[in-house]
């Protein structure tokens, strides 16, 4: 296996008509949209998009000039949703100045375009967060940041080599009140003395996809739905007829994602590696359990401290000292006064945000980094593909973070990434 300097290179994928996305960084950092306002483009219409299309839609310095998705009906929906707020807002029976599209491609292709929210499914992050890369393009990417590690390394470097500004949707760094952030303080600042184990409560690793083959929908691009994934017949599941409001099971399905263990163990483990201080950096061992169990995997770090998945929703962090437990609407200590001493001066301060968006587009505007960053957000995702690379293997694997790469396993390391269905690679 090559080092990790050569695996950002390796079979890359992306379409030979994508050619040539470049920009200067200068380019990259001045908004050409309407105005002067930041003009954003919106990759996916699913339910996710528009949870978060309000938050653009009232930033005053923000204009949403475009949106994209392979189904028909969703695209048109979204630019509805767009010009109908605009409209409002301006005090004009109608407004026009959203425009739709069907491949990603063209849609970073248009100057009024200055950043881009990557709301797709995970098999279609990384093709599009490289293309917007070099396309100049600042980008919001929902999570889990990639499919496989080394599409999370290409993206990194490629975000390094644009200086452009990249968030990552893992909001429990900055939302939910804060909790998230103080406890991964509490942590830091050796509340529970000497951290030994942290467990992390998310879902079942992915499985492969054998969904039978149904009718593909009026108006849905399916060929394109699929990109760089296997050839496979539609089902509904994967790819909701028209508008809909749920999440999707592409989710479950190794051929597309994570399993429900990179759906939410993107916002779990992302915590878990934020208390630990790893953020550029992660475990050197991955031990799956006995027999075909889809829980109880550890990672052992170079320090000593494990982690498990599985466990209570959230992550719970137990050292010599204490215990804690920390999940979107509850945070508890063992003993209680854990919590009950303030942080004081010494103690370990971390990024304060208070909105996942907001921090982006604030960052867009004064040229700082975000509260999780491409590496950042690489880093978190590898956690949740080194747990499914285990529960696929089922024997102990040792890992080096610095190379990004399995130590004298070479079956292991074929599972870093996957060859891309043509004509999706060069």
């Amino acid at each position: 296996m090559t080092p990790r300097s050569s695996l950002s290179r390796r079979r890359f994928v992306q379409a030979l008509a994508a050619a040539p996305f470049v920009a200067s960084a200068l380019e990259a950092q001045t908004p050409r949209g309407p105005g002067s306002r930041l003009g954003l483009g919106i990759i996916g219409m699913g339910t996710r998009a528009r949870q978060l299309l309000g938050s653009f839609l009232r930033d005053p310095g923000v204009q949403v000039v475009a949106v994209c998705d392979v189904v028909r009906q969703r695209r048109e929906h979204g630019q509805k949703l767009v010009e109908d707020h605009y409209a409002r807002q301006k005090g004009k029976g109608n407004f026009k100045g959203c425009k739709i599209y069907n491949d990603f491609r063209d849609l970073l292709r248009s100057k009024d375009v200055d950043a881009v929210l990557i709301a797709t499914p995970d098999h279609w992050h990384a093709i599009p967060c490289v293309l917007a890369a070099r396309a100049g393009k600042h980008i919001y990417s929902e999570k889990p940041l990639t499919l496989t590690i080394a599409e999370g390394r290409r993206i990194v470097d490629e975000v390094k080599k644009a200086k452009i500004v990249f968030q990552v949707g893992s909001q429990q760094r900055s939302e939910f009140d804060g909790t998230f952030r103080l406890a991964c303080e509490m942590v830091r600042s050796g509340r529970l003395g000497k951290l030994r184990t942290v467990h992390v409560g998310v879902g079942a690793p992915a499985v492969p996809c054998d969904l039978p083959e149904q009718p593909v929908p009026e108006g849905t691009d399916w060929d394109l739905w699929n990109g760089p994934a296997p050839k496979r017949g539609y089902h509904e599941a994967l790819c909701p007829r028209g508008v809909h409001n749920h999440f999707p099971a592409w989710r479950n399905y190794r051929e597309y994602a994570g399993g429900g263990l990179a759906d939410m163990g993107a916002h779990h483990f992302d915590i878990a590696q934020w208390a630990l201080d790893r953020d550029h950096s992660g475990p050197v061992k991955i031990e799956p359990p006995a027999g075909r169990a889809i829980t109880g995997l550890r990672f052992v770090y170079a320090d000593g401290v494990e982690m498990f998945h599985g466990g209570p929703s959230g992550c719970t962090f137990e050292g010599s000292g204490g215990r804690l437990y920390v999940d979107r609407d509850k945070m508890e200590s063992k003993p209680a006064e854990v919590l009950k001493q303030p942080l004081g001066e010494k103690d370990v301060r971390l990024y304060r945000a208070t909105d996942q968006v907001r921090n982006w587009l604030e960052c867009i505007r004064n040229g700082k980094e975000t509260v999780c960053p491409a590496e950042v957000g690489h880093r978190s995702a590898t956690i949740c593909h080194l747990a499914n690379i285990g529960y696929q293997l089922r024997r102990p694997l040792r890992w080096d973070p610095e190379k990004e790469q399995f130590v004298d396993d070479a079956e292991a390391d074929k599972l870093l990434d996957r060859e891309p269905r043509p004509p999706w690679k060069f």
